[in-house]
């Protein structure tokens, strides 16, 4: 038993067979699908992608007014070639804290963490507390492994509870923690805890942490609750409501009315909004040893924090492969101050989709169009629809600080105008082989070709070739026809005509054209192999349209149908003639004229076939025999006709009258 081998099935050419609508449906829901699906494999990589070009927003539109607020003072490289390396001693750290304190600064931010206990500490400490305001960092230690609890953690922030921050909203939890030493105890502090991207780079900062069941706040936001002088930092954080409003809001009691927006994990988005040649850079050594105008720090808040390469704390920007870490903090506070925090909102991914839709929407349009439209409009979609989602998330990152995303409609945009550009070529594909098969049906192959790969022309577009020429015709058929039904006659025709061209294509001719109820085939050359194929044509389409296949008539006194078959050698014209608007291909010369009156004298000669002069040279292998010279209809020279013997026709006739026995099953036993 055998089975049948499964073929496997082409999704186009399936897609090909369905309404052009339904079509174009299931590919942007596969484009839809398969962009979904490639960024979930992609992850880490398609969201660095998304992130380093969503800066685009910022940095193609930099804010370059000078950070008047926050000042840095950094341990930079010339701070550590006249002081010392670095960690600077209690005393040198001690003497910087009140360095900074004359020149008037309101708050001083340590972006370091003094964990050990070390010689000094209690001047260093008392520089702190008799400070204008201090607050220096700790660090929690997120998605660590290692058990490590050094220093004492302090100053947690209330109103939040981190038992059940995890049910309406959100907050990062952590176990191990680096902090500073308990002698530090007094000082206000805040957390230095930046996630890390899979590619180096600090996008976001957790706002608050959970240590051991309480919140800590970040060194930004430390800062903000010990400028208001209010020893009870109350907070409170609650969903977002609306559907541009942030996942979660971060409020601060002792600021009313303001809102830092978080996302769903409790994280702050670092804005990249400012150039970094804003924020105001002073040596460490220049303030400690006055060399600079003080009055710079007066009445700002004052970032200490490490600058030098080698000291661990470099990160990469959109502005810089190598940025020291305090500027994180200095941005933050900025965006803090600015009410300018950058937030992704709650339906982003319902305003992508909205964004897709829109973009589903043009390339239907385009693809509707078909034609140029479709040919020239889908390729420019597939580049321009990206650009224009990175436009909208930039303008919206820009003017609004919202952080929408573009990848998805972007990689949407390019993959379904992709897909509906394959299935609307496919289709003219489709369409031109379908075209050209039904140019074939009614023109030779070669001539469906050259008519359809060429400009149409009123030129007369023709070559000489010497042809064998076969002409076959139906005699009688007129008088038939005006005794049957057209639609028997349609049938009768129709059935000659297919057999013909069977019989004519295997002997390795062609059918020209059909001419009323005859046809005339052509052998594309004029030797005795063609003659000799013409022949066995002429044979065998005879035998085949013998008495017994073609109807009787049913009008007595009409005789019954039968063919007559002229064929001749010589040179021809062909090719196509007519205006541009209405072609018409031709085959033309004397060759053709004399094979018609061939043919016509079968019926006077009461010879079936009927060979001119030229071909029965070809053919010396046949004895034909001489029918005489004839002046045929139409032409001025005569033309000696030849016929195959009696013998030859009347054996074949023989041979197509023998009965066809078949076997049948069953019968009597």
């Amino acid at each position: 038993m055998t089975t049948k081998p499964n073929k496997s099935l082409n999704p186009l050419a399936l897609l090909l067979t369905m309404k052009p609508w339904i079509g174009r449906s299931l590919l942007l829901l596969v484009a839809a699908t398969g962009s979904a699906t490639l960024m979930a494999l992609l992850g880490p990589g398609m969201q660095n992608l998304e992130e380093r070009m969503g800066t685009l927003g910022w940095t193609m539109k930099t804010d370059t007014i000078p950070e008047e607020r926050v000042v840095i003072v950094s341990i930079d490289e010339k701070s550590i070639a006249e002081v010392g390396p670095w960690p600077w001693s209690r005393e040198q750290m001690a003497r910087l804290v009140t360095a900074i304190d004359v020149a008037g600064a309101d708050l001083q931010l340590h972006d370091i963490i003094y964990s050990e206990p070390k010689p000094g500490d209690d001047l260093f400490l008392t520089a702190l507390e008799q400070s204008n305001g201090a607050v220096i960092a700790q660090n929690p230690l997120l998605n660590s492994n290692l058990s490590l609890r050094a220093g004492l953690l302090s100053h947690p922030v209330g109103g939040v509870s981190c038992e059940t921050a995890n049910s309406a909203t959100d907050i990062p939890f952590a176990t191990n923690f680096i902090a500073s030493d308990g002698g530090f105890a007094s000082i206000p502090k805040g957390h230095i805890t930046p996630q890390i991207a899979s590619d180096g780079s600090i996008r976001k900062v957790p706002a608050l942490i959970c240590v051991d069941g309480r919140p800590y706040p970040a060194l930004a936001l430390a800062a903000l609750l010990e400028a208001s002088n209010n020893s009870q930092w109350g907070t409170s954080l609650r969903p977002g409501v609306s559907f541009l409003d942030s996942a979660q809001r971060l409020e601060l009691d002792a600021y009313p009315g303001l809102s830092i927006p978080l996302d769903a994990e409790g994280y702050l988005r670092v804005s990249y909004t400012n150039s970094p040649d804003v924020y105001q850079a002073i040596p460490a050594v220049d303030v400690m040893e006055g060399r600079v105008d003080l009055s710079a720090l007066e009445g700002v808040w004052v970032l200490v924090g490490s600058t030098a390469f080698g000291m661990d704390d470099i990160v990469p920007t959109p502005y810089n492969g190598a940025a020291p870490g305090v500027e994180l903090t200095a941005r933050l506070l900025s965006s803090v101050l600015d009410l300018a925090v950058p937030y992704t909102p709650r339906g982003a991914i319902g305003i992508l989709a909205l964004i897709s839709l829109f973009f589903s929407a043009g390339l239907w349009a385009l693809a509707t169009k078909r034609g140029h439209y479709a040919a020239y409009g889908l390729p420019i979609m597939a580049v321009l629809l990206p650009v224009i989602a990175l436009s909208v998330h930039a303008v919206l990152l820009a003017i609004a600080n919202i952080w929408l995303g573009w990848l998805y409609p972007a990689l949407f945009g390019t993959v379904a105008a992709s897909l509906l550009l394959l299935m609307e070529l496919s289709r003219v594909r489709m369409e031109r082989v379908r075209v050209f098969n039904n140019l074939s049906s009614y023109l030779p192959g070669a001539v469906a070709r050259e008519i359809a790969y060429q400009l149409p022309n009123s030129n007369v577009n023709a070559r000489r070739a010497n042809v064998t020429l076969l002409n076959a015709d139906l005699r009688n058929f007129s008088a038939y026809g005006e005794s049957r039904p057209p639609e028997e006659s349609a049938a009768v025709l129709h059935f000659f005509f297919t057999r013909a061209a069977e019989i004519v294509e295997q002997h390795g001719g062609r059918i020209h054209e059909y001419r009323g109820d005859g046809l005339l085939a052509v052998w594309e050359s004029h030797d005795s192999q063609a003659a000799e194929q013409a022949l066995q044509a002429a044979h065998t389409l005879h035998t085949a349209m013998d008495h017994s296949k073609l109807p009787e008539l049913a009008a007595p006194g009409l005789e019954p149908l039968a063919l007559g078959i002229g064929i001749e050698q010589g040179p021809v014209l062909i090719g196509s003639i007519g205006p541009a608007h209405r072609r018409s291909h031709m085959l033309m010369g004397d060759t053709v004229g004399i094979t018609l009156r061939i043919q016509e004298m079968t019926m006077e000669l009461a010879q079936p076939i009927l060979i001119g002069e030229c071909a029965a040279r070809q053919l010396s292998d046949h004895q034909l025999e001489s029918q005489g010279s004839y002046l045929l209809a139409g032409l001025t020279v005569p033309h000696v006709l030849f016929a195959l013997p009696p013998s030859a026709i009347t054996q074949r006739d023989k041979a197509s009258t023998q009965p066809v026995l078949r076997v049948l099953n069953g019968g009597r036993k």
